[in-house]
């Protein structure tokens, strides 16, 4: 059986899911040679087969409930996402949202239970600080924690 093409193995990885440029041309580099790959990669661009402002999109809608705004960037240009695409997709979010966000995950992990001591503020604020929120997020957060037996 004679082995896919690089063409082949591109459309492949992108049926299952997309992926940005940077990640498409790591998986096809054992198979061609760095310029086959940005020709492939160029021609895949302009028939909009791979896109990476379509993956950057994809990727926060499906990962925006559970990280801020700090982690989803990371994660991005981890993944080889330009820095303005990644800024232009996380401001097309809507962010106006990240303290709710942080809210419901602090209560899905805490039960809505404001931390009782020093040392438990610190135990949730880093769970949310792990996640991706700004420390004045958390802060505001923690701090504005609804009283339940008030």
């Amino acid at each position: 059986m004679a082995e896919p093409s690089l063409r082949e193995r591109a459309l492949r990885y992108l049926a299952r899911r997309d992926h940005s440029r940077a990640e498409l041309a790591r998986k096809l580099a054992p198979h061609g040679s760095p310029e086959e790959i940005d020709r492939l990669l160029d021609r895949m661009s302009e028939l909009a087969l791979q896109s990476d402002a379509r993956y950057a999109e994809a990727w926060v809608r499906s990962h925006a409930a559970r990280f801020g705004r700090d982690r989803l960037r990371g994660e991005l240009a981890r993944r080889g996402v330009e820095r303005e695409l990644i800024e232009s997709t996380l401001d097309a979010q809507d962010m106006d949202t990240e303290i709710g966000r942080a809210r419901a995950l602090w209560q899905a992990r805490f039960h809505g239970e404001p931390p009782a001591d020093a040392r438990e503020w610190a135990r949730q604020a880093r769970f949310l600080q792990t996640r991706g929120f700004a420390a004045d997020l958390i802060r505001k957060l923690l701090k504005d924690a609804p009283d339940e037996s008030a």
